[in-house]
């Protein structure tokens, strides 16, 4: 979506004023979100309507409040309103233990139950077109079995199916989750295929999703979305048990050998 779009021009009074309280209430709603990059000065002035003097009165104001930063000879992007998640030194811990990913899945499990019941009470016809194209999408990458492409797609959908909720808390927190998610700290979809084979139930689970928020039907949006957790958590568990099994059957192999 061009960013055009989502700026609408201000009225004459007060202009930094109100060229404060449009990006303000774009970020407030989710859907300016935090590391996006703001059209150029210019182009973001012309959307306005404002000069640019103006635009830079109210992104100074931004600036001071700490909702956007400016980098020199990059731009001005939404600041990190949520922090991060985890500091480095926590993320490595939970990285060699094993319970915190169970306690992660938890937490995702009632976050994105929660997410989709609303979305499937309050996704808007652009939500819903957007949630298709991702569907297609899904389709698409599993049929040419592109790996990037289908986590990319799966990660677009969890968070298109937030963004639909129309809930800002709830949008901005499960930024800042999937972030994690994207990093690999905590879930790995390489494994995950291994235990599902070819990662057909993987699909089949995210389209049942998508289309149960887009048919509106909150009680299935909520379940397909506690049963896709429950699939991830059980594969894990699994794959667990079987390194373990595999790690003891190799000492047993190598003491055979003495």
């Amino acid at each position: 979506m061009s960013p055009s779009a989502i700026f609408e021009p201000v009225g004459h009074e007060s202009l930094a004023d109100a060229v404060v309280a449009q990006i303000e209430d774009l970020i407030a709603s989710g859907i300016l979100k935090q590391g996006r990059k703001l059209p150029s000065e210019r182009d973001l002035a012309e959307m306005l309507r404002v000069s640019r003097p103006k635009l830079r009165e109210a992104l100074a104001i931004l600036e001071e409040r700490g909702l956007v930063t400016t980098q020199h000879g990059e731009g001005t992007f939404v600041a990190a309103l949520t922090g991060q998640a985890m500091m480095p030194a926590l993320l490595a811990l939970y990285e060699r233990h094993e319970p915190a990913f169970f306690d992660y899945l938890e937490y995702r499990r009632e976050q994105e139950s929660f997410a989709a019941r609303l979305a499937a009470r309050r996704a808007t016809k652009a939500d819903k077109e957007r949630i298709e194209e991702i569907l297609t999408e899904n389709e698409r990458a599993w049929r040419d079995n592109d790996t990037k492409a289908a986590q990319e797609a799966d990660f677009a959908l969890h968070s298109a199916i937030v963004d639909a909720s129309q809930n800002a808390t709830l949008i901005h927190i499960m930024a800042s989750i999937y972030e994690l998610t994207r990093r690999g700290v905590f879930y790995n979809r390489d494994f995950l295929k291994t235990i599902d084979g070819t990662g057909r139930q993987l699909l089949a689970q995210h389209l049942e999703l998508g289309r149960a928020v887009i048919d509106g039907d909150e009680e299935r949006a909520a379940k397909a979305a506690t049963d896709h957790i429950d699939f991830v958590e059980e594969s894990f568990r699994l794959g667990i048990e079987r390194s373990r099994r595999e790690a003891m059957a190799e000492k047993r192999r190598l003491l055979s050998e003495r």
